[in-house]
């Protein structure tokens, strides 16, 4: 898994590619923590080169999500492949959390 990040007109956006699982789970809160602890309150997660999601993964996003809402921030996501958005689907994570379609549509009324 590879994780970049990047400022866009305030929102950090964070590319996650390869796989979000139990073994990189660990990784990835760790680096959305950190944007936290630094002060981020908007971070968009895009997942266009994800490839695959466990549940590890989706309570990853979660965590994220809440916490980000406790401090008065928020989380979006965009960029699911097919693979991707069934996992989000079936979960129920499309409803529960903010899915967009493409970066641009997630990044409207940031």
């Amino acid at each position: 898994m590879n994780i970049s990040t990047r400022e866009e007109g305030g929102v950090t956006v964070v590319g996650v590619e390869g796989n979000l699982d139990t073994s990189t789970a660990p990784e990835a809160q760790q680096h959305l923590d950190a944007l936290q602890d630094d002060g981020v309150q908007k971070i968009l997660v895009d997942f266009e080169a994800l490839g695959y999601i466990s549940s590890a993964g989706l309570r990853v996003l979660l965590v994220t999500a809440k916490r980000l809402g406790a401090s008065g921030g928020s989380l979006r996501i965009c960029g699911l492949n097919e693979t991707v958005g069934e996992v989000f689907e079936i979960s129920g994570f499309s409803v529960i959390l903010s899915v967009f379609g493409t970066e641009e549509e997630a990044m409207e009324g940031f």
